[in-house]
């Protein structure tokens, strides 16, 4: 492996490499035993998704999903009517979501990549939602992030998310950016607060800010308070 830095993919791709914990996390692993008890593993939408679809807080249009996984949400947001491009990286998890939508009936667009290698087109979606996938963004990938969605939506277009609680009991570390790279891991994933979310996303309105609502089984959505959920609009 070269060891020069001679442009900006360079110096990313060196800061890759330092956090080799994250890099050897296989997430079709993860996804090939459907029995284990996780509980986004049911075939449930967010209830913060649900609730900005019946609140119409958003109103159905074009929906880029980013780590869709086994494609929870992107069946959901189908079945309400909106036209749904989602992505993983994980075979596996796109696999199980490509069934899961033959057997409910509604069309979803899987895309297995990897979210930076993106061809989108200039204000393509009036959605852009991600459920689980920015707390893993190391913070030299972020702007890279906040630049894929903001290139992707429409002007007036939404953007949503779920994320660690800062120190929450199902991770989110709370440790800084800098620390990232000192320790060389993100500790199984960052946590966050309203006032993080709200600077790293600062060039969005906030429309809606707050702890998702634990939901019990019965109810079918998934939700703890254990993750953030945010809405933003450009």
């Amino acid at each position: 492996m070269k060891e020069n830095i001679y442009s900006y993919d360079d110096l990313l791709e060196m800061l890759d490499h330092f956090l080799s914990e994250e890099r050897k996390f296989d997430w079709d692993v993860f996804y090939s035993d459907r029995d284990r008890g996780v509980p986004f593993f049911k075939n449930y939408p967010d209830e913060n998704l649900a609730e900005y679809v019946e609140t119409r807080k958003i109103t159905p249009g074009k929906v880029l999903e980013l780590g869709c996984g086994p494609g929870r949400n992107a069946i959901y947001l189908a079945e309400k009517g909106f036209s749904v491009d989602a992505v993983d990286q994980s075979e596996e998890g796109l696999n199980w979501g490509k069934e899961r939508a033959l057997e409910q009936n509604v069309t979803v667009n899987f895309m297995q990549q990897n979210i930076y290698g993106l061809d989108i087109e200039q204000g393509s979606y009036d959605l852009v939602y991600d459920s689980g996938c920015f707390h893993h963004i190391p913070p030299h990938r972020r702007m890279d992030y906040i630049d894929l969605v903001t290139r992707a939506l429409k002007p007036g277009g939404h953007f949503a998310l779920t994320c660690f609680v800062e120190g929450g009991s199902l991770g989110g570390s709370d440790i800084s950016d800098w620390e990232v790279y000192r320790g060389k891991s993100m500790r199984g994933g960052l946590g966050f607060t309203n006032e993080k979310l709200t600077n790293i996303f600062r060039d969005f309105e906030v429309v809606e800010l707050r702890k998702m609502k634990d939901q019990s089984p019965e109810e079918g959505l998934f939700g703890t308070s254990e993750l953030l959920a945010g809405l933003f609009k450009k």
